[in-house]
C-alpha cells in the first residue's frame, strides 16, 4: 500500500505540472496531438485487437455477462470509430481563451469572462476501452491533464491505447504525462484517487455502474462530475404516429442495449394503447426483447411477463423492457419524476403542444421529441465525443464534451482605477 500510495502521489504531481504546460500550450499543438493520435489508433488496429482479445478471454473466464462483454469488446469498426471520434474532437473549435461575455460597469473597468481549463481530472471508468481514448482526447482539447483509472477488465486494451496517447503528446511537443493511466488493477488506487492525491486532482469523473458512482459520490474529497444510471423512458402519446412509434421504440431499446442511453421503460397512453402497443410489442419480441408489463399492457400483449415494482427502478442494460399504460401525459411525467434517474426521456407524438408540455414538465438532462433515446451521446450532439452524461445540476449537465470540461476566470482591465 505504501508503494502504491507513493506511485499515485507521483502521478498526481506529474499531472499537476503537465496541466500548467497544457494550459499554456497553443491550440495548434493540442490539435496536432489529437490528429497524430487519430492516425496512430488506425495504424495500431492489430495490436489493439490483440490486447482486447486478452481482456475478453479473461472476462469470459470470469463469467462476465454478454451485455458487459459487448461494452468491453473492440472490433475493426470500433477501433475506426475511436480514431474518428478523436479526429472529430480535434476539429472542435478550441474552447480555451474564449470570451463568453464582456462588459463595462459604472466604474469603467473592462471585465471579460474567459474559458480556462479545470486543471487535473481523475477519470474512473469500467469496461469500455474506448473511454480511454475519448477521455484523453477531450482533456487534451480542453487543456486539462488527466489521471485515468480503467476497470481491470479492460486494462490490457487501455494500456495499449495509453501508450499511443503518450507518443502523440510527445510528438506534438506536449508533456507525455499530461494523460496518465493507472497501470495496476489494485482497487486501492481508486480510494487514493478519491482523496484527491494531496490536492493534485480538481475533479473526479466516474463513468460506470451504480455502485461505482455511489462510492465516488460518498467518498470523494474533491468535486465530482457524474451521472447515476440511465433509467430512461420513452412515452407514446395518444397522438403518436404508429410508424414513428415502432421505429423509435425498437431503436431506443434494441440498437445497443448496453449503453446508458437505452430506453428501459416504455409508457403508453391509454387512449392509444390498443392501436400502438400490440405492433410495438411484436417488433420488440421479434428482435429478442423480453417484455414486462402492467395488467393493462399484458391485456394487449399477452406474451409479456408481469412487471413488478422493481422493474420501474431497474436499468437492465439487457434486452428487457418494462411497459406501463398511463392515463395521460401528466401521469407519464409523474412516473418519470418518481422512477427516473434524470438522464434521458423521449416523447413520440404529432401534437406539438403536448410535446412542448412534456419537455417543460420533464426535468431530466436530455429530453427528446420524436427521436430515439440512443441519441443521448456527445458525438451525436456534435461534441466529437463525451466523457459522460452528467445528471448533475451544477457546472455541466447532459453530454460532457470539451467545452463542458472548462471553467472560467475573469480578466479585468483597468486604466488606473482605484476604489473609493
Amino acid at each position: 500500500m505504501t508503494d502504491l500510495k507513493t506511485r499515485m502521489l507521483d502521478l498526481g504531481q506529474c499531472a499537476r505540472a503537465a496541466a500548467a504546460a497544457l494550459r499554456e500550450a497553443p491550440a495548434v499543438a493540442r490539435t496536432r496531438a489529437l490528429q497524430i493520435l487519430s492516425t496512430k489508433l488506425k495504424a495500431a488496429e492489430p495490436a489493439l485487437l490483440a490486447a482486447n482479445a486478452r481482456d475478453l478471454e479473461a472476462a469470459r473466464a470470469g463469467g462476465m455477462t454478454e451485455a458487459l462483454i459487448d461494452r468491453l469488446s473492440l472490433s475493426p469498426a470500433r477501433v475506426a470509430g475511436m480514431a474518428q471520434a478523436v479526429a472529430t474532437i480535434a476539429a472542435v473549435p478550441d474552447p480555451l481563451g474564449v470570451e463568453t461575455e464582456r462588459w463595462t460597469p459604472a466604474n469603467g473597468l473592462d471585465i471579460a469572462r474567459v474559458r480556462t481549463p479545470i486543471g487535473v481530472l481523475g477519470v474512473i471508468y469500467e469496461s469500455r476501452p474506448n473511454v480511454t481514448a475519448d477521455a484523453a482526447a477531450l482533456c487534451i482539447r480542453s487543456g486539462n491533464a488527466a489521471i485515468l483509472r480503467c476497470g481491470s477488465d479492460c486494462l490490457q486494451s487501455s494500456l495499449a491505447i495509453a501508450a499511443l496517447i503518450a507518443e502523440a503528446l510527445a510528438e506534438a511537443g506536449l508533456p507525455a504525462d499530461a494523460i496518465q493511466l493507472v497501470d495496476t488493477p489494485d482497487r486501492e488506487a481508486v480510494g487514493l484517487m478519491l482523496t484527491g492525491l494531496d490536492g493534485a486532482i480538481d475533479v473526479i469523473v466516474p463513468r460506470g455502474g451504480k455502485s461505482l458512482v455511489a462510492r465516488v459520490q460518498a467518498e470523494a474529497k474533491t468535486a465530482v462530475l457524474s451521472h447515476l444510471e440511465g433509467l430512461n423512458h420513452t412515452y407514446l402519446h395518444a397522438a403518436a404516429d404508429l410508424n414513428a412509434a415502432r421505429a423509435i421504440v425498437l431503436n431506443a431499446k434494441m440498437r445497443r442495449v448496453s449503453v446508458c442511453g437505452a430506453t428501459e421503460t416504455l409508457l403508453v397512453d391509454r387512449a392509444a394503447a390498443e392501436r400502438l402497443l400490440p405492433p410495438v410489442a411484436a417488433d420488440l419480441i421479434a428482435a429478442g426483447c423480453e417484455l414486462r408489463g402492467d395488467d393493462a399492457a399484458r391485456a394487449l400483449a399477452p406474451e409479456m411477463k408481469p412487471a413488478t415494482e422493481a422493474d420501474w427502478t431497474t436499468e437492465y442494460l439487457a434486452p428487457i423492457l418494462s411497459i406501463r399504460v398511463v392515463d395521460d401525459l401528466d401521469v407519464a411525467t409523474d412516473h418519470i419524476a418518481r422512477y427516473g434517474s434524470g438522464h434521458t426521456e423521449a416523447i413520440v407524438t404529432t401534437d406539438t403542444a403536448a410535446a412542448e408540455r412534456f419537455a417543460s414538465r420533464v426535468d431530466s438532462a436530455i429530453v427528446l421529441i420524436n427521436a430515439s433515446t440512443q441519441f443521448a451521446d456527445g458525438g451525436e450532439f456534435g461534441f466529437g465525443g463525451e466523457i459522460g452524461i452528467s445528471t448533475n445540476r451544477l457546472h455541466a449537465r447532459g453530454p460532457v464534451g470539451a467545452e463542458q470540461l472548462t471553467t472560467y476566470k475573469y480578466v479585468v482591465r483597468g486604466k488606473g482605477q482605484i476604489r473609493p
